[in-house]
């Protein structure tokens, strides 16, 4: 009978192989990713490149957004898992409208974002928005609540305009479809030292940014709650990608460099003048009861969240040792 012992041994052998596969296979969670190429936005790009990720069985799908509304509605409809640079506030009024959204760790603290005029614009300052557009990204982002900031902090009678990404708003200011455009490091750099844009104002203009979270990572909250081991595990990567990213090693400076098509000392420039490593800090949400305040006077919520909502809301992963 050795032809039946042979198959048995083969059966078997399979057998081993389809358990113990599957325990050595990495988790792939789906991800978007609001602007793409941000210092802040490259955390997961530059940590699955160096396989960090992969080393803590993190696969993942990355799909890049224009802003905090698109990244946010693939998550609220469960097609992803995590979302990025998604506007505090946009997050806290998904929470109160029933959407399975929970926040589970600051992605900006502050905020490098600015924005911009042409230089042959007369528009110098933000009292010079008056009576003309200035460009925000999505409806529902961080740019949004801070071009609203902008015009309740200075009594303005700007006109508020959804451009999209960075990219794009520079064409829209360069071709006069919008007055004041906005970016952030490292878009619209190489524009200022050619002196073909000046800037108006910086996102710390407004009493909303300093020091406040102004962007969240979050889950959605079925995934959080039958993945939470794999985002578990992603929240140490992303920690340790961090970490890593403010480092002395170069090759995170010549991946993002490479990434986002800059030179290696611009990207250098980028991270030590712009991106302190506080900002990116994603283990506490600072200003909360500001930020909410904030929210319902903007209208993104119509009253503050209880004690007991930002409980459910807010789930960070602990940090682990």
């Amino acid at each position: 009978m050795p032809h039946a012992r042979t198959l048995a041994l083969v059966i078997a052998a399979a057998a081993a192989i389809t358990t113990i596969a599957p325990a050595g296979a990495a988790d792939l969670l789906k991800l978007t990713v609001g602007q793409r190429g941000n210092w802040d936005t490259s955390i997961s790009y530059l940590g699955e490149k160096a396989g960090i990720f992969k080393k803590h069985g993190i696969d993942l799908e990355i799909i890049y957004t224009s802003g905090s509304g698109e990244t946010l509605q693939p998550v609220i409809a469960g097609s992803v898992d995590l979302g990025f640079a998604v506007g505090t506030q946009g997050a806290m009024a998904a929470y109160a409208k029933g959407a399975p959204v929970r926040i589970i760790g600051a992605e900006a603290t502050g905020a490098a974002d600015y924005w911009y005029a042409k230089a042959t614009s007369p528009i110098k300052t933000l009292q010079d928005t008056n009576g003309r557009t200035i460009a925000y990204s999505t409806n529902g982002s961080s740019t949004q609540s801070i071009v609203r900031a902008f015009i309740d902090e200075f009594k303005l009678t700007a006109k508020p305009m959804a451009t999209g990404n960075p990219s794009v708003t520079l064409t829209a200011v360069m071709t006069d479809q919008v007055d004041v455009g906005w970016a952030s490091p490292p878009f619209g750099l190489k524009e200022q030292e050619g002196g073909q844009i000046r800037v108006v104002a910086k996102a710390t203009d407004a009493a909303l940014v300093r020091g406040q979270t102004i962007r969240v990572i979050v889950a959605n909250a079925q995934a959080l709650e039958k993945r939470k081991d794999a985002i578990d595990r992603f929240m140490q990567a992303y920690r340790e990608t961090i970490d890593y990213m403010y480092s002395d090693n170069p090759q995170v400076l010549k991946d993002y460099a490479a990434f986002v098509q800059v030179s290696e000392p611009m990207a250098k420039r980028v991270r030590d003048e712009f991106f302190p490593k506080s900002l990116v800090d994603p283990d506490a949400i600072k200003g909360v009861d500001s930020v909410m305040k904030e929210a319902v006077n903007l209208k993104f919520i119509s009253e503050p969240l209880t004690q007991k909502q930002l409980d459910e809301l807010i789930q960070i992963p602990p940090r682990k040792m």
